[in-house]
């Protein structure tokens, strides 16, 4: 079985929208299909070129490729993406967000970064602040990368790295380069570093990375710069790659030396600089501390997966650092925590309806169960088998719902109810169905992410039955839809839980309701 997957990546467009796109949809039918289309540098030109946007955002003109941009690296272009809330410009086309990694559901590891380098002028509180990365947004990417590789053998790398800026050390003019991404690179060492800005093609001979103290592999990695979509010179702006993803690649084949080595640019550079408060890069700091939960060392995990995704993927707007979910964030409430897997934890829900009121949630950053690959399903599966065991031990059922749709991590809420109301709950949906006008499917039990769309957004409900409600009539969708049905007067008439926000309970009392879960919980939980 062929396990190459074809990807497209193209420099700056500056507004040439469609020049690009009747390009990639030529170079699609001749040889596609291409996964994906990925852009580096700036995407939006002048507000009279961005007007060309319009038709197809209104439908007329079709993004062939599923398109995913970079953000802003100037001020003229930042105020374009104001209004990209969830990242989605329009069908096919989508703003990643300024920094993250996201696996395709191929395997294919993604790190992207946006943006150029913050200049010590710049102040912290500057409003074009959004324009520029720093330490610690390089800190957040490596850390995404490595977080759940504990030998020195385990770490093989990412697949592709984009930026905009080109890493110092490969740039002619060394004061438009960044150290930050020289220093980034050689950390996560991805197989292809794609970047732009520069307004030139330019491909340099693979070098090679050295082993460090996270892997003792010597990886290779091919810099590639993209022109600008048409430009006058006729440079190269767009690259077609077909790769095995390096998770599915042997080892010997990762190292295998080529003849046209160079030495690898970033040897010699001082990154003293970078690393001077030496705790923020140390190996054994990356892991996200869990000491505060009080209840001894538990396994720590994560594949350092983030999106999992398929012919469309659905990426939100992502800044992990401020992701509620991503586990590595300082922004996670981790007194909610309550059980750590290897790629998946089970909190409690913010706002809960009541004391069996949970949530499983990916350690990385995921958009959709829809993504998940096989080996992450088989996890998943086993964190929804151990609860319907522990409701079944208090004499509960179980409902399980997803809504992929306005919500860019995945969460999975479980809430317990009586076994005495459990022939209630499929009514209760169909009821609030019938009141907000939607059609729901049912299907079987939920065993595969390939039951799920694998575009576009939805809402999934796991009934106690093992029957399965889905629907993908998502516009206007109520983001309360699963609190509406499960508080609703027919089922456990508490109407008043229906924001979550009406719900949120103090610190103390939230530490307590996790402790008391966990005690119960314990007998169930295979992570232990």
């Amino acid at each position: 079985m062929d396990t190459k997957i074809k990807i497209l990546v193209a420099g700056d467009v500056r507004g040439n929208f469609r020049q690009l796109f009747q390009r990639v949809e030529n170079i699609n039918k001749k040889a596609g299909p291409f996964e994906i289309l990925l852009c580096v540098g700036e995407f939006f030109g002048t507000v009279e070129q961005n007007e060309a946007l319009s038709a197809y955002k209104n439908g007329n003109k079709h993004v062939p490729v599923p398109t995913y941009i970079l953000g802003p690296c100037s001020k003229e272009t930042q105020t374009f993406y104001t209004e990209l809330e969830d990242g989605e410009i329009c069908s096919n086309l989508t703003y990643l967000g300024k920094r993250g990694l996201y696996t395709l559901s191929s395997g294919v590891k993604i790190v992207y970064l946006s943006g150029i380098e913050k200049p010590d002028s710049i102040k912290a509180n500057d409003d074009s602040s959004r324009l520029y990365f720093d330490k610690e947004d390089i800190l957040s990417i490596r850390n995404s990368c490595v977080m759940s590789k504990t030998s020195a053998s385990d770490y093989k790398g990412v697949d592709i790295l984009l930026t905009s800026q080109w890493p110092y050390g490969l740039a002619e003019d060394s004061k438009t380069a960044s150290k930050l991404i020289s220093f980034l690179c050689k950390e996560i060492k991805p197989r292809y570093h794609f970047c732009g800005f520069n307004g030139k093609y330019y491909e340099a001979a693979p070098f090679r990375i050295p082993s460090d103290k996270l892997t003792q592999l010597e990886l290779c990695t091919r810099f590639i710069a993209l022109a600008d979509v048409g430009n006058e010179a006729k440079e190269k702006y767009i690259y077609a790659l077909s790769l095995t993803p390096v998770e599915k690649m042997r080892v010997l084949d990762l190292i295998q030396k080529t003849t046209n080595e160079i030495k690898c640019p970033f040897i010699g550079t001082n990154f003293r600089d970078i690393t001077v408060r030496g705790e923020g890069f140390d190996n054994k700091q990356y892991f996200y501390d869990m000491e505060a939960r009080g209840d001894g060392s538990r396994k720590r995990g994560g594949r350092g997966g983030g999106h999992r995704h398929d012919k469309r993927p659905k990426i939100m707007n992502i800044d992990q650092e401020k992701c509620w979910f991503c586990l590595s964030s300082p922004e996670v409430e981790k007194h909610l925590v309550i059980s750590i897997g290897e790629n998946f934890y089970l909190a409690l829900a913010k706002g809960p309806i009541n004391e069996f009121h949970v949530l499983i949630m990916s350690i990385t950053h995921i958009a959709s169960a829809s993504l998940l690959t096989d080996h992450d399903w088989q996890e998943l599966t086993k964190f929804k088998q151990a609860l319907r065991e522990f409701f079944k031990s208090q004499e509960q059922v179980v409902c399980f719902t997803e809504r992929h749709y306005k919500s860019s991590h995945l969460q999975i809420n479980a809430l317990g109810i009586d076994e005495g109301y459990a022939w209630k709950i499929k009514h209760a949906f169909e009821d609030k169905a019938e009141e907000f006008n939607l059609q729901f499917e049912t299907l079987p039990e939920l065993t595969s992410s390939q039951m799920l769309p694998q575009q576009g957004p939805y809402f999934v409900a796991e009934l106690p039955d093992n029957s399965t409600l889905i629907t993908r009539q998502m516009k206007h969708f109520p983001l309360h839809f699963a609190r509406d049905v499960f508080c609703s007067e027919n089922l456990l008439n508490c109407e008043e839980k229906v924001d979550w926000k009406d719900c949120k309970l103090d610190k103390d009392e939230e530490v307590e309701m996790v402790k008391s879960f966990r005690k119960m919980f314990a007998k169930y939980d295979f992570t232990l």
